[in-house]
């Protein structure tokens, strides 16, 4: 952003005549939120001759013209449009396209707007689009600063289409579109001919001035801008986006009729507009209000996004732009070097021609009409009273609501008319239309009159709702659910004012149907059009009906299976306008495939017809007897229709590939017929188009139009029962009272208690919508729930209570965990392990202070379940929901209640296994919401099966239900008779509920599929009353939701609640294990430790002892992170390898502590983990190469300014690793991470120490193999998932790929250009100074532990970061390097704990080894001899380098400069939390 600023700014200070922009610098902070990285390019020596391949440094002016202006109608000062302050769109795109195209021109000249088009007065006055263009070219003419006839221009041309009020676009848009074109073919025209070399942008600009236009000062009722407003909603958004597409497809045949294309030097390319409009446009307290003063900047910024926009188009080919947004900041994009011109028609070889349709049509297709097959068509004798006794004959009048596809838009429509959608050919509508007669237009309403020839309604002809001719069709285009009970408002109106309807007696039939765009548009406001609102509406509409219209049978007919319609947005080659579709249908055309956001689309559909459905089925409408409403489900499952090669068949569409044509009228015309014929249970739900549909006629002894009472159909019943009866007969406390919880009845307990988290609080039970999921319904819980009573609901309290009516604790009602009527349910929805302990606290205070509980005396049962959460996101970072920690937490939760909670049984309900509730995600024939699958538990339920996640999440399940058992089992808890804790497992194994069809039975669940319903709440209350009575030893381990439980009652033998010891169960004992090594610290008994008699000038003298100053610099491992193996968070440098002076060397192995035995006042090791005592230890997590040359200064400035030392005679020791960040992050920027740059970085360090350090022996710890990380990451799950996010160019490309390839040669070069860096002479100019490779790293052993298996024990929990063990060995190795001659030191380490393997100083070469003392000079040591020949498992440290907790973020920004890997979104760098 700082280049593009310096750009303009060199621009405009060298453009003469520019002195207005000198004095608006201050300006240009506007243009400061994208990326400009275009490297300037040298001149061309000759400009282009063609258009066809100008580059942006050919192009000497730009200028711009544009009809932005406001019109006279909008009762507000009339300025410019995109001009109310500060600078005009023109202008500000004129600067910034002029400052890009200096970076590859610096003399580029702009050319200011014609004066008089910016401020303009009024539409009268204002300066049409062809004057500007001839003021413009005289302008240009007379500039001294161009040639005009050999320079090449940019011209800009921004035109809109005509205004949305305008007479024209209102009554004549065929005419509008024409005379719009007219107008911009007379400009091109003129430009064509009279200028030059000019390469012409035509941009749309009707978004910027339609929705300034729309809503200008709407809330003032003195102002005409109202009716403005009012006109524009006048219009459907159907009408506005058809008319604007029309205009667009008008303008892209004007261009590729080659009209501009027959010169070389001239051409006029359609650039993409503007997504998004209100620019100028803010909320105020009364509506909208315009740009003040203060937002001149802002309005500017915005202008300049469109600006980059515009450039960016004029780098992508012709048929590949795409429409852009400022809501987006947007990268500069740069010529390439494949395509170094700007894109024009013909150099991006395109055509938009469309092949047409193959689809032959039969006459039989083309006739339209049906013939009926039925011969009895006579009325009832009598007119019935009873809906339920209508035959077809007996209807008087029809009615139809609903939007464009009741309309019937465009269903006449010649192909290819995509303007004609905006016809509404009412007359040929399925449900309503009345045109001719059934014999050549096949309607609803035409089969009607072949059995009532009087029928009276029917819409005829074209037009809108409001024309005469529309009759009883009030459907209404654009239309959403919210706006039917309108509709019925006019229909009730106009049956009433019609003198031809008795509205009291005649019999009436009215089809609704309405869905379609509130799917469309529910991405865009998914509360507003979710299932519940959609129905919530219909059943407003319904209502009216059902009050107010006597005699009247409605076809509710359910919403189609939209999502079909991709199809053929999709299918290549054909006519569809596919930039319409996704115009008119967003939500469900624009998402990818298998994305959440489609999966969303299915699954709102599905639920606004089961929604349907369900309000259909209340009965609601079914109380009075001459009224009822019958679903007609023939769309639900429909297909999109299909040519004879299975391709989709747009024939069945309008020609905006949206609306039905009038084949598809005819056809859902009599689907619906026989859907009324058909009895209810029975009726067809998909409806095939394509076929021929067999017409059914009433019968003798089915004459009448089908309801639920003459199709002898019950609907289901909607409240279903959870209470469950007890026939114990022993319901009596002991006697005397029970003094030890082993001997404990269930009438002894006098409190109840749970801890957990959502599915405890309740979450969702009685749900009946998505919406309603925040509600924690905790008077219906499983564990601790008391609403009702047992015979209305089951829960354990519910029960306890047929036993101690007296029982408290229980919660009830809704509400949080601090509402009083939670009392001692003190759940927390999206708990997790690690608050449990909080959880037990608060029930401890609350039990402690609450009158109602004598907390001594009385006897506690508490229920604790957790562990979901903690499983949901354990595959975003497994150290973290380990096994180990999660135990921790729940032994600290059960140490709290063990120590100070008397009389209390604990009912610790074992981890519930959650991959079996994959299936009701899996399977889309489920109604349940996908696309929240990630939001639910992202590490269960999305994914494919095997996938490392859901491995990882399976064993970990395991180790959580072993760990709890261990725990228990150690006997902790049952230290005295008046405590146990007892595991109930009945979750270990839970089944998923199938029903009939082997699908999962969703009732059992609230509407996320992810919670339990009332139902499954019931079903798990009985099973834990069950597996309390059980023995231990004999409890059932696994769950079925759809079992029929009988409560068991206590027996006369086995009273009591099971514990182990009246169990009789004898807790596993638990084998002894190996004691582990107290400490990593090693022996040194050297005979020689003494410093050099004199102090040494020379760095290949150097001897230990003579060692003062110690340093060092690197990432994460020299900070020493996961020292302390489960805590990662900690930089334990204290403990590192290189630097640590914690303890002693007896404690632990590092290289100060071994120093110290030579000089115990050696200084500037690290101590403890802050930063104060780090010492001379400057390296920091997530260091990579090029952050080693800082480091150094900062070193250096650290040694020169401390008092401890003397800087320049004290000998210092400095060690250097780094590189592991670098070659896991090589492939997402192989520019940034090159070997090159990884020694030149590498050279910069040590340049900086052998310019400024005196007295310096630099240690370089050589990079190791990397690519035996995947070795490490094989042996272990969890260690596969963390590597792959810490080190991806390792591990993610496959088994003998060429990826893998690639890294692996690169890693060896890093290794092969260090090492000849250190060997190259360029430090042996200093005899105080030596660098060193130290390459014990090169070829090391994998450890195995006993069982074969790499030994984890040399690693922190992360399997990346060393322990303490592993540290230490690192050490070790180090030191022994430090001895060993070069030629002869050891490239590898076996990593055996060994506390003598330290070596000691050579009696007759007591230095610490450098070419030099090892008998080289300028040697060049081969690292080809030593290549390795056993796997290395040493890779963790590179990764460790910063990766896991620094680098992960370098890694993120990283992998969005390579575009290859934008896609890829890992779950477990998508951290969420979920709501169980």
């Amino acid at each position: 952003m700082k280049l593009l600023l310096g750009l303009l700014l060199l621009w405009l200070l060298s453009s003469e005549g520019n002195a207005y922009h000198l004095e608006e610098q201050g300006k240009l902070k506007a243009r400061r939120s994208f990326q400009f990285s275009c490297e300037q390019a040298m001149l061309p020596e000759t400009p282009s001759s063609s258009v066809h391949a100008l580059r942006p440094a050919d192009i000497k002016t730009v200028t711009a013209i544009g009809s932005l202006q406001r019109t006279s109608r909008s009762g507000v000062s009339h300025e410019d449009l995109l001009q109310s302050t500060g600078k005009s769109l023109l202008e500000v795109s004129m600067e910034t396209l002029a400052a890009l195209i200096s970076s590859f021109n610096p003399s580029v000249l702009h050319q200011s707007p014609p004066p008089g088009t910016k401020g303009v007065t009024s539409e009268s006055q204002a300066i049409d689009l062809l004057h500007q263009a001839e003021d413009t070219v005289k302008l240009m003419k007379e500039n001294q600063m161009m040639d005009f006839q050999n320079d090449w221009k940019l011209i800009t041309v921004f035109f809109s289409d005509e205004n949305p009020c305008s007479s024209c676009a209102s009554a004549q848009p065929k005419n509008c579109v024409l005379d719009s074109l007219e107008k911009l073919k007379a400009v091109l025209d003129f430009l064509y001919k009279k200028v030059p070399k000019a390469f012409v942008n035509l941009v749309d600009s009707t978004k910027l001035t339609t929705s300034f236009l729309a809503c200008q000062d709407y809330n003032n009722a003195s102002s005409p801008g109202r009716n403005q407003c009012s006109c524009v909603r006048e219009r459907s958004t159907l009408d506005d986006n058809i008319l604007r597409w029309s205009y667009q497809d008008a303008w892209e045949k004007l261009l590729e009729s080659e009209r501009y294309d027959q010169k070389d030097d001239f051409t006029v390319v359609l650039q993409p507009s503007l997504q998004e409009t209100n620019l100028l446009l803010r909320p105020g307290s009364d509506g909208f209000v315009t740009t003040s003063e203060a937002q001149v900047e802002t309005l500017e910024e915005y202008y300049t996004f469109m600006a980059v926009g515009l450039w960016n188009s004029m780098m992508e080919p012709v048929g590949q732009k795409q429409p852009y947004s400022v809501t987006r900041r947007l990268q500069v994009q740069c010529p390439s070097q494949e395509n170094p011109y700007l894109f024009t028609n013909k150099n991006s070889n395109y055509s938009s021609s469309l092949e047409t349709s193959n689809t032959k049509e039969t006459s039989q297709e083309r006739s339209y009409g049906t013939n009926i097959p039925c011969f009895d068509r006579s009325p009832s004798d009598t007119v019935p009273v009873s809906v339920h006794n209508l035959k077809p004959a007996d209807i008087r009048v029809i009615a139809a609501l609903g939007d464009s596809l009741t309309a019937a838009n465009g269903a006449a429509s010649k192909p290819h008319d995509v303007l004609d959608v905006l016809t509404q050919y009412r007359g040929i509508s399925w449900s309503v239309g009345g045109n001719e007669n059934i014999s050549t237009v096949t309607t609803l309403a035409n089969f009607l009159r072949e059995f009532n020839p009087s029928l009276i309604g029917y819409s005829t002809g074209n037009g809108k709702e409001t024309a005469d001719n529309a009759a009883l069709n009030q459907a209404v285009a654009g239309d959403r659910a919210e706006h039917v009970a309108a509709q019925v408002r006019r229909l009730v109106n106009l049956m009433k004012n019609d003198t031809r309807i008795n509205f009291q007696t005649d019999w009436k039939i009215v089809t609704l149907f309405i869905g379609g765009n509130d799917l469309c548009q529910f991405c865009n406001d998914p509360a507003r059009y979710s299932p519940e609102n959609y129905t919530y509406n219909l059943q407003i509409a319904l209502d009216i009906l059902h009050s107010e219209v006597p005699r009247t049978f409605v076809n509710l007919v359910t919403v189609l299976s939209i999502a079909s319609l991709r199809e053929l947005h999709a299918l290549k080659n054909n006519s569809c306008p596919k930039l319409l579709m996704r115009i008119l249908c967003p939500c469900v055309i624009n998402p990818e495939d298998n994305s959440n956001e489609l999966k969303k689309v299915i699954y709102f559909n599905r639920r606004y017809q089961e929604r349907t459905r369900q309000l259909v089925e209340s009965g609601r409408y079914d109380s009075k007897d001459d009224f009822t409403v019958v679903m007609q489900p023939f769309l639900v499952k429909v297909d999109m229709p299909k040519t004879q090669e299975g391709l989709p068949d747009s024939s069945y569409f309008a020609p905006d590939c949206f609306h039905f044509s009038q084949k598809t009228h005819s056809q859902a015309a009599r689907a619906l017929w026989n859907n009324m014929l058909e009895p209810l249970g029975e009726k067809t739900d998909n409806q095939q188009l394509e076929g021929e549909i067999v017409l059914k006629c009433p019968s003798e002894a089915e004459p009448f139009l089908r309801t639920y009472k003459n199709s002898n159909y019950t609907y289901p019943n909607e409240m279903p029962h959870y209470g469950s009866q007890l026939l114990c007969e022993d319901r009596s406390p002991s006697s005397p009272p029970a003094t030890s919880v082993h001997f404990l009845k269930p009438a002894d307990v006098k409190i109840i208690a749970a801890l957990g988290d959502s599915l405890t609080a309740g979450t969702g039970i009685a749900s009946d919508n998505l919406l309603d999921l925040d509600t924690e319904y905790r008077g219906l819980s499983w564990s601790i729930g008391g609403d009702m009573s047992l015979e209305n609901m089951t829960t354990l309290p519910n029960i306890f209570r047929e036993f101690n009516a007296t029982i408290t604790g229980y919660s009830t009602g809704t509400g949080s965990e601090n509402d009083s009527n939670a009392f001692l349910n003190q759940a927390v929805p999206g708990a997790q392990a690690v608050h449990l302990p909080a959880q037990a606290r608060n029930l401890l205070s609350l039990m402690k202070t609450d009158p109602r509980i004598d907390f001594g005396a009385d006897w506690k049962l508490i229920t604790i379940h957790i562990g979901a959460n903690d499983l949901c996101n354990y595959c975003k970072g497994p150290d973290h929901y380990s096994a180990e920690n999660f135990i921790r937490r729940i032994q600290e939760t059960l140490d709290i209640l063990h120590n100070q909670v008397p009389k209390a049984l604990v009912s610790l309900v074992d981890v519930m296994d959650l991959l079996p509730l994959r299936k009701l995600f899996v399977d889309t024939e489920v109604q349940c919401p996908t696309y929240m699958a990630d939001y639910l538990c992202s590490c269960v339920l999305t994914g494919e099966e095997n996938s490392p996640n859901l491995t990882i999440v399976r064993e970990a399940t395991r180790a959580y239900q072993l760990g709890i058992r261990n725990l228990v089992e150690s006997g902790r808890y049952d230290t005295h008779e008046n405590f146990t804790v007892v595991i109930q497992p009945f979750l270990q194994n839970p089944k998923i509920p199938l029903g009939q069809d082997d699908l999962p039975d969703i009732s059992y669940f609230s509407p996320d599929c992810f919670h339990p319903s009332q139902k499954g709440h019931s079903q798990l209350a009985k099973a834990l009353w069950s597996a309390m009575l059980q023995p231990v030893g004999q409890k059932a381990d696994s769950f079925d939701f759809m079992a029929d439980i009988v409560l068991d009652c206590p027996t006369q033998d086995t009273p009591f609640l099971g514990t182990y010891k009246n169990s009789n169960y004898t807790y596993p004992s638990v084998e002894p294990t190996n004691e582990p090594t107290e400490n990593w610290g090693s022996d040194l008994s050297c005979s020689e430790q003494a410093p050099s008699s004199r102090v040494p000038t020379s760095a290949h003298e150097l001897q230990p002892a003579d060692i003062k100053v110690i340093g060092a610099l690197g990432d994460s491992l020299t900070t020493a992170v996961g020292a302390k193996a489960t805590d990662l968070q900690t930089d334990w440098r204290g403990l590192s390898w290189s630097i640590g002076g914690d303890g002693t060397l007896e404690t632990q192995t590092t290289l100060p502590n071994i120093l110290k035995k030579f000089n115990p006042n050696v200084f500037g090791f690290s101590t403890g983990t802050s930063k104060e005592t780090a010492g001379f230890n400057v390296a920091e997590r997530g260091a990579t190469a090029q952050n080693m040359s800082a480091q150094a200064r900062e070193l250096v400035e650290l040694m020169r300014s401390s008092s401890k030392i003397n800087f320049k005679e004290d000998w210092k020791l400095i060690t250097i690793l780094v590189g592991g960040n670098d070659l896991c992050q090589y492939c997402l920027d192989e520019e940034t991470y090159s070997v090159q740059k990884y020694v030149k970085h590498l050279q910069d360090t040590l340049d900086v120490f052998y310019e400024e350090l005196p007295r310096v022996f630099v240690n370089i710890v050589e990079i190791l193999e990397i690519s035996g990380l995947r070795q490490i990451a094989a042996s272990s799950s969890e260690c596969a998932l963390t590597a792959k996010a810490a080190c991806p160019c390792f591990l993610k490309p496959e088994e003998n790929s060429s990826e893998l390839q690639e890294i692996e040669r690169v890693n060896r070069d890093f290794q092969v250009e260090a090492l000849q860096l250190v060997n190259s002479g360029l430090y042996e100019g200093r005899e105080d100074f030596a660098v060193a490779m130290q390459p014990f790293f090169r070829n090391t052993l994998l450890p195995l532990d006993s069982n074969g298996k790499p030994d984890l024990s040399f690693f922190a929990a992360d399997c990346f970061h060393f322990s303490a063990r592993g540290y230490a060995e690192m050490a070790a190795a180090l030191w022994n390097n430090m001895l060993e001659p070069v030629g002869e030191k050891q490239t590898y380490n076996n990593f055996t704990h060994d506390r003598s393997k330290l070596k000691c100083p050579n009696q007759e070469k007591p230095f610490l080894s450098t070419l030099r003392n090892s008998g080289f000079r300028n040697s060049d040591v081969n690292l080809e001899k030593t290549k390795p020949s056993v796997p290395y498992w040493a890779v963790i440290v590179a990764a460790v380098g910063g990766v896991l907790v620094g680098s992960l973020l370098i890694w993120v920004v990283s992998g969005r400069r390579a575009k290859r890997h934008q896609r890829e979104t890992d779950t477990e760098k998508n951290i969420k939390t979920t709501s169980l």
